[in-house]
């Protein structure tokens, strides 16, 4: 009789726990997820600021960024960036063509890291050229003076998929539709496992 009843327990307590140590992978692979998804984004804020900062007066505008200086191009242009970007990517060699976008052209591009310059900023939000809209806890505009250029990172390392024990991700460019099945090789604009299992919740893992 007990062996019954220990063999009972077994059979109810086995499924319960590979339930746990399945939420416990889904939550490190949405966690993964978060962690590329936001240096991506981040790498793309600070490569529109580093376009910016290098863009000729009167230029072209940025993508994502300001149209200019105003009318007729006179005078030197304030440029208007994101408030969480403190420096520009000054390696804008590494987007070629096919990445009007700026953003990343690989994931080890994350890893290997790129130039960066600290944004000049303007104190006053006068006339004159600058970075404005930077600014420190309080709101206030600060004076960021550019002292030297050095190099970033924005992923330690490429994370493993806890899903499939692998650091191979499926990419997305922002030219390929949401369920294309291969990447176009432009720019990284998302990331997602490769697993096609599915989860807890019932979606597939290759779709979050």
């Amino acid at each position: 009789m007990t062996l019954t009843v220990l063999t009972v327990m077994t059979l109810g307590v086995i499924p319960l726990v590979k339930v746990s140590v399945k939420r416990q992978r889904e939550q490190r692979l949405r966690e993964e997820l978060r962690q590329m998804r936001n240096a991506i984004d981040q790498f793309h804020r600070e490569a529109i600021a580093g376009a910016m900062l290098q863009r000729p007066r009167g230029g072209a505008p940025v993508p994502g960024g300001d149209a200019g200086g105003g009318a007729g191009g006179g005078g030197a242009a304030q440029v208007y960036v994101d408030p969480r970007v403190r420096v520009g990517i000054t390696d804008q060699l590494i987007f070629g063509s096919d990445n009007p976008d700026l953003y990343p052209p690989s994931l080890e591009t994350l890893v290997s890291g790129v130039s960066v310059t600290p944004l000049p900023g303007l104190a006053g939000g006068g006339a004159g050229g600058g970075i404005v809209g930077l600014g420190d806890s309080t709101g206030k505009a600060t004076d960021n003076t550019l002292t030297s250029t050095k190099k970033k990172v924005y992923l330690r390392s490429i994370p493993i998929d806890p899903m499939t024990g692998q650091s191979d991700w499926d990419l997305r460019s922002t030219y390929d539709t949401p369920d294309s099945s291969s990447w176009s090789g432009e720019n990284v604009f998302d990331v997602r496992s490769k697993s096609k299992a599915t989860a807890l919740d019932g979606t597939k893992y290759n779709e979050w």
